[in-house]
């Protein structure tokens, strides 16, 4: 019989839908059954201030914040979080243990019933992400972007109410919870480069906590850990946070792992592609070198604007 662990998330039901995702995969690996397992529910910033702006109160790690301080305070054993919303800095106490395979990395634009949807349409957006604000810009110039707050199924809610006319939202969380039937369009990962570890979930515990690792790391997949590394790498050179408005993917192909990235000027009018491809074995190295890139483009554009 396995040591019994405690495992800590958010409440939410995507929070929850990663969990048993997490726990169906230990039991098929035969690392931990269903009785080894207690749940804690852990309630984050992001949570008790769901009314405020993400930018207001901290940005995307307020999701992690308190699920972080409950695993290094050892009253969990391991923290399930959607790698996006991970501090890129992270906690040198604590280390990701297993990716799990990737879900699907793309964004998609949910809309309100029977809206016509034409290059030229003119409508309101529900978005708390600069990225996803200057993406759509780009491709629709007459959307007019708000902000929302919430979980997904309560910002699908506000669709059907008919307060935003659509939401975009990542593909991954919209399939995990059956919404499927209210996607209206997919966008390709080249049309809208998603953020940087979406559609990854990460299983985090103690750097000190050796046999858990190992473990663990049965459930890890190798071409996410990968990708992960590399754009998370490529985040932490371009100095990049909630604040950012920077799109990044990695993926894996005929044996070369390449990196597109997308950074967007201050005011949104610019971007900065960047596309790389490397050796595999040392994705962090081609993770700096877009991001060195990217910073490189864009101080020549602002040194030229002088």
């Amino acid at each position: 019989m396995n040591k019994r662990i405690i495992i800590g998330a958010r409440g939410s039901a995507l929070s929850l839908a990663y969990v048993e995702k997490v726990k169906k995969l230990f039991k098929k690996t035969q690392v931990f059954s269903e009785e080894d397992i207690i749940f804690k529910k852990i309630r984050t910033s992001g949570d008790l201030f769901s009314g405020s702006k993400i930018s207001e109160i901290g940005g995307k790690n307020n999701f992690c914040k308190e699920i972080e301080e409950h695993l290094e305070s050892g009253q969990i054993d391991l923290a399930i979080h959607a790698l996006k919303d991970m501090e890129t800095i992270t906690n040198k106490n604590l280390t990701v243990a297993a990716y799990l395979k990737r879900n699907d990395p793309e964004d998609v634009l949910i809309l309100k019933k029977d809206f016509k949807l034409s290059k030229d349409s003119t409508f309101k957006l529900g978005t708390s992400s600069p990225r996803r604000e200057h993406q759509i810009k780009n491709i629709y110039t007459n959307v007019v972007t708000k902000e929302i707050r919430g979980n997904v199924d309560s910002r699908i809610k506000k669709i059907i109410s008919g307060e935003y006319d659509g939401v975009l939202l990542a593909a991954a969380g919209v399939r995990t919870l059956k919404f499927d039937n209210l996607i209206n369009k997919i966008f390709s990962t080249n049309e809208i480069i998603p953020s940087a570890g979406q559609g990854i979930i990460a299983v985090q515990c103690r750097k000190k906590d050796n046999e858990l690792i190992k473990k663990i790391s049965k459930i890890n997949d190798n071409e996410t850990e990968v990708c992960a590394r590399a754009e998370k790498k490529y985040l932490e050179t371009i100095g990049g946070n909630c604040h950012t408005a920077v799109g990044v993917y990695a993926e894996i192909k005929k044996d070369k792992l390449r990196i597109i990235s997308q950074l967007f000027s201050d005011d949104g009018k610019k971007n900065f592609y960047v596309e790389k491809e490397g050796n595999k074995s040392n994705p962090e190295e081609l993770g700096k070198l877009a991001g060195e890139e990217s910073l490189f483009k864009s101080k020549n554009f602002y040194l030229k604007k002088k």
